[in-house]
């Protein structure tokens, strides 16, 4: 790839892949998505290992595992997440490098590290009214990517988009895009479950969808809201197009997790180690790369920085645990970067995993909200849904799986010679009860001190 190389890293929140038509869904949510994965590279399964959002988003920023960037869970716990000031971020490094940094991002905390220029955003958060978010993200990412354009470096520019992540208030027409019944039918009990057995999240849900009965309502207005958010970025991509970024630049596209919609009664959130949270989007797009190939296999999120710092010309350090994804691209290869991952998730409730393209296994930890078995097995290839726990038939499995999980978090507490930080962390949410609760707030007001 020609260096230096100008990289655009897309996060668009909370973005399950099966709900992409590029990856085989059947409503049409995302058009112009769909139609960018055709100019470039898809990953067929992109597994994002550590949910949510901060370790995620830590994560496929810094190459680093748990182990090593110790951010395991979001703020609100028993000890608010810190990313290790030791474990160098993508944009200290690209800076370092002599590349130009922004980013249109409200995270805030450690994920300002390293960007010159560091853009938030904010959008009208009453829930009487839709959310606009994807057009507030462009609001201040355009104005970011042509401060990049005017200046004589190459640069690295890192976009978070907030869509579909709840609450689920897109704006018209999409509000009924995918809906057309009545979501407060007073004959329809379908939601019945969501509102009686889930107490953690009952207020949040009464304050964005009061009344709702049918529990096909969230789900349709999930798709709504990648709908809205996929006519948005159309605007980003003209935006590219006209300024002649797409003939020179890696495009990225990917997500920090996915979003539990109805499948194991964890409603409308991203907790749960299940594939619906774990499998994300991952597209690249370059002129040197070929257009419209699908590549099979499993990669992760820890293949993001080597994969951007090959493409830079930049040396991919051992210090990295995961594998630039070019080479699989220049040969077209299914492999994969990996066989097996480890999984973890601290937020909702504590749980780790080991995950192999044909099994996944699950380790309770703590579960306060949902009474999930304390193990769980699913074989991917025959239940993608993972709706049949095996744990109890397949007990050699279980046996195996966990024997090689177990072995691998013993060599990353030996390698890091600190503890492991699932076992020092507690359950960081048990209840919200109003919008602000369940995404980032405002770093200008944690700044301020508000």
């Amino acid at each position: 790839m020609s260096e230096p190389c100008n990289v655009l890293l897309l996060s668009l929140d909370t973005l399950r892949a099966d709900r992409l038509g590029c990856y085989g869904y059947w409503r049409n949510t995302s058009p112009h998505l769909d139609a960018l994965a055709e100019q470039g590279v898809l990953f067929e399964t992109c597994i994002a290992p550590f949910i949510p959002t901060f370790p995620a988003h830590t994560t496929f920023l810094s190459g680093q595992d748990v182990f090593a960037h110790r951010v395991i869970g979001q703020h609100g716990g028993p000890q608010d997440p810190v990313c290790d000031e030791s474990v160098p971020l993508l944009a200290e490094r690209l800076r370092d490098a002599g590349w130009y940094t922004a980013a249109a991002d409200n995270l805030g905390r450690w994920f300002q590290r390293g960007f010159e220029r560091y853009q938030g955003y904010q959008w009208e958060r009453d829930t009487k009214v839709p959310w606009r978010k994807a057009e507030a993200v462009n609001g201040a990412a355009l104005p970011v990517l042509r401060e990049c354009l005017e200046q004589d470096k190459p640069w690295f520019c890192f976009l978070h988009y907030w869509d579909p992540h709840t609450p689920y208030l897109p704006p018209p027409p999409f509000d009924r895009m995918f809906y057309s019944g009545d979501e407060k039918d007073p004959h329809n009990h379908s939601a019945d479950r969501m509102w009686s057995e889930y107490d953690a999240l009952r207020d949040y849900f009464r304050s964005w969808m009061p009344g709702v009965t049918d529990i096909e309502f969230p789900a349709a207005q999930y798709d709504a809201e990648i709908a809205y958010m996929d006519s948005c970025l159309q605007h980003l991509w003209q935006f590219l197009e006209d300024e002649g970024c797409f003939q020179d630049t890696l495009v990225m596209i990917t997500a920090d997790h996915g979003e539990e919609l109805t499948e194991h009664e964890m409603w409308y959130d991203h907790h749960g180690l299940y594939d619906t949270n774990l499998h994300v989007p991952l597209i690249m797009l370059h002129p040197e790369l070929p257009a419209d190939e699908r590549l099979g296999g499993m990669v992760t999120h820890l293949d993001l920085v080597p994969t951007v710092l090959d493409a830079c010309g930049l040396a991919v350090g051992d210090e990295l645990p995961g594998r630039s994804l070019l080479p699989l691209v220049e040969a077209g290869a299914d492999t994969g970067s990996v066989g097996e991952t480890y999984l973890i998730e601290s937020t909702w409730m504590k749980k780790y995993g080991w995950r192999t393209n044909e099994w996944k296994l699950i380790i309770d930890i703590e579960d306060p909200h949902h009474g999930t078995p304390p193990v769980e097995l699913y074989h991917l290839p025959t239940d993608p849904d993972e709706q049949q726990n095996l744990a109890a038939t397949h007990p050699e499995i279980v046996t195996a799986l966990r024997t090689r999980c177990e072995a691998h978090r013993e060599r990353r507490v030996a390698a890091t010679g600190r503890p492991d930080p699932l076992l020092a962390a507690g359950i960081a949410i048990r209840k919200i009860g109003n919008p602000e609760a369940a995404v980032p707030e405002d770093p200008r007001r944690k700044q301020s001190g508000a």
